[in-house]
């Protein structure tokens, strides 16, 4: 239900006096879910709801399309000409100071610029300023509730079980026949997920030896590599509940196909171990003390340890992403590298830490789950693995 009293406190938080929703032709989907609006109902027309910090939202609407908002609360305004939409529009945001709307300055989040330049420049028009909405929508788009944290830790404990059912296959099946194929991991992990009635975007990573130093690397039949004695092997794997409102578990860990792990793997590994256990006591320790940190400040913190140990140019992608209802969710992303996403990281919030060193030979990435709770307590979820697993010693 669209609780406008919720939506109204929030942007009396972040210190806006309104939050003007934005769509044509289902552009913004942050909006329209926000709003309320069923996927089936795209439209053709522009609308815009002003929600006020205080009193009654306004809806503006194309008269041929006059009833795209009337589930919502708040007084109607319609145009047909352009002419009376600016005007309209005037009206509603031109005495306000500050609007949130989706947009992100220089395209920063790029996950949240939702609202063209053009109609940014519309509303600035009216002497509004257009500041981001990127804090106001993961409260609605990226906290959990206590129900969905309670199937995250349940599924947490499937997808950890998912991994011990992949090492054993090659395990057995390098003891059997000399080699496994990689597809056949991974369809190994898939059989494990339709089992138990798991969701999932696509196929899990197993990437053996160079292949696991490219961290988008999808297995293929015909396409993929074998994985035999003294291979090293990364899995990265993610599903979740079939529940209404489930949310994701994503965790990565490393394996060798021996009973003692090489020090080239294990050296690699620790640094990488070390950058995600710096990253998460920065968190708990942010958390413990009250203070307010940024997506970006925890990459840093990430980051700098594989910079420090002379690895940085091998670290190629962000320390994390959000987690929610998809895999990517709508919050805060753990990255100063492809974005320098100034999202705050909320109570009710998840996201990945998986830093990465990604060698010719082979990559390491060691990825967990982070939550925080709504009284800012951090939990870590999927086991932090403490070094690379000895695959036939752990399944002999």
């Amino acid at each position: 239900m669209f609780d406008l009293s919720k939506i109204q406190a929030a942007i009396r938080e972040f210190g806006f006096d309104g939050w003007l929703f934005y769509d044509f032709r289902g552009a913004n989907v942050l909006a329209r879910r926000i709003l309320q609006i069923p996927s089936e109902s795209m439209g053709s027309r522009r609308f815009f709801y002003l929600v006020p910090a205080n009193g009654e939202p306004q809806k503006l609407v194309h008269r041929i399309e006059s009833g795209a908002l009337d589930h919502l609360p708040g007084e109607k305004r319609i145009y047909l000409r352009w002419q009376e939409l600016q005007n309209a529009l005037g009206e509603m945001v031109g005495r306000l100071k500050n609007v949130a709307m989706e947009y992100s300055p220089n395209n920063s989040i790029p996950y949240i610029s939702k609202v063209d330049c053009g109609t940014v420049e519309l509303v600035r028009s009216t002497g509004a300023n257009v500041e981001s909405s990127g804090n106001l929508v993961q409260l609605f788009e990226a906290m959990w509730t206590d129900a969905q944290w309670r199937m995250h830790q349940e599924v947490s404990e499937f997808t950890k079980t998912a991994f011990e059912k992949a090492w054993k296959f090659i395990a057995d099946s390098v003891r059997a026949n000399g080699s496994v194929r990689e597809t056949a991991v991974q369809q190994t992990i898939l059989d494990f997920f339709n089992a138990n009635d798991l969701i999932w975007d696509h196929g899990p990573i197993v990437g053996e030896g160079p292949n696991s130093g490219d961290p988008h690397y999808e297995p293929q039949v015909g396409h993929d590599a074998e994985i035999k004695e003294n291979s090293f092997v990364l899995i990265d794997l993610w599903a979740k509940l079939p529940r209404e409102n489930a949310v994701y578990s994503d965790l990565t860990k490393t394996g060798f196909v021996g009973n003692r792990v090489p020090e080239k793997y294990e050296k690699i590994f620790q640094i990488v171990a070390a950058a995600r256990d710096a990253a998460i006591q920065f968190a708990r320790d942010a958390f413990s003390q009250k203070q307010t940190i940024q997506g970006w400040q925890i990459d840093d913190v990430c980051r700098n340890v594989i910079e420090d140990a002379g690895y940085g140019e091998f670290f190629v992608h962000r320390t994390g992403h959000n987690i929610g209802q998809e895999i990517h969710g709508n919050g805060a992303n753990i990255d100063n590298l492809e974005t320098h996403d100034e999202r705050q990281i909320l109570p009710g919030t998840c996201f990945s830490i998986e830093p990465g060193i990604y060698l010719e030979e082979f990559g390491v990435r060691s990825e967990v789950d982070v939550f925080v709770d709504r009284d800012g307590q951090v939990h870590v979820t999927g086991g932090l693995q403490t070094s690379v697993l000895p695959i036939l010693e752990a399944y002999s």
